[in-house]
């Protein structure tokens, strides 16, 4: 049984590194035709609808529970975490906003450790400290990609996720709640946030409604939004916090090697080698465990 939760785990998170790694490079070509406020504002709101529609298919119930906490998991997870992460990706590359964007593990684990008391082992550290080493080098080489204002935009959206990880965290030991109707109501509140910023602040440019535009609004409301929280909520109830935002270390990767494939960012030398360094993280993280699970099943 336990081996059969580690795996739906391990293949949900397979599934949703693929999905918000190419969503990057989605990100980045979609701002040639929209304003990043009103096309966060845009997708969350569908994607919170894509949800709501889902259940009803299903028959699940829509109650709401604590909705304080859940209007404040959606301002962190919906509304700061998709507005800075849209408007870094306006002047820095993909990849590289990616990266930045993907420090989220390292305050995940120190925010687990602090505010959850999760343990976080040795061999955590010691991943932790390859994984930094390997995002140290994919950053440096990139110094005339985005300014220091989308850097910071990218390393704020990570803090705002790892805060609401750990909120959602907690909120899973004090309640009990439906996955698809925790990430609907959240989901719909940030929304409804980011719709309110995207009216009060003046649009950047026009909107050109391209047949890429609505490929992105279809891509982002249903798979990277609506499906993809769904994914994340799924592996935290599954696996402990800190190996769960490590694991996800994978992602950037994916956005980096599709920036490259797709924009034209070819990485160099010192990014593949900060790849590899990230790689060996997470077989670190994700082999060992494994490995010791199987052994005590024996």
């Amino acid at each position: 049984m336990l081996r059969s939760r580690l795996s739906t785990a391990v293949a949900a998170l397979l599934l949703l590194s693929l999905i918000w790694g190419y969503n990057w490079v989605v990100m980045k070509r979609v701002t040639a035709y929209i304003d990043p406020f009103d096309f966060s504002a845009l997708r969350s709101l569908l994607g919170s609808v894509s949800l709501f529609v889902v259940m009803l298919l299903m028959r699940r119930p829509l109650k709401i529970v604590a909705i304080h906490k859940v209007i404040a998991l959606g301002l962190l997870q919906t509304t700061a975490f998709t507005a800075m992460t849209q408007w870094a990706l306006v002047v820095g590359g993909a990849g590289k906003t990616a990266v930045l964007v993907y420090t989220m593990p390292f305050w995940l684990m120190l925010s687990a450790w602090w505010l959850l008391g999760e343990r976080v082992k040795t061999l955590q550290w010691r991943a932790a400290a390859v994984a930094a080493s390997g995002l140290l080098l994919l950053v440096a080489p990139w110094p005339s990609s985005g300014t220091m204002f989308s850097n910071f935009l990218a390393v704020g959206g990570g803090l705002s996720w790892a805060l609401a990880t750990v909120l959602a965290k907690r909120m899973r030991r004090d309640h009990e709640y439906d996955v698809l109707a925790l990430t609907a109501w959240q989901m719909l509140f940030g929304a409804l946030a980011l719709c309110l910023i995207a009216l009060l602040l003046p649009s950047s440019r026009p909107l050109e409604p391209t047949a890429y535009f609505y490929a992105a609004i279809i891509f982002n409301a249903v798979f990277a939004t609506a499906l993809a929280w769904v994914l994340w909520v799924f592996v935290l109830s599954r696996l402990p916090v800190a190996t769960a935002g490590l694991s996800t270390l994978g992602i950037p990767i994916i956005g980096v090697l599709a920036g490259w494939i797709e924009l034209g960012e070819r990485p160099d030398g010192f990014e593949i080698v900060g790849m590899l360094l990230i790689g060996i993280a997470l077989a670190v993280m994700s082999l060992v465990p494994w490995w010791k699970m199987r052994r005590s099943a024996k």
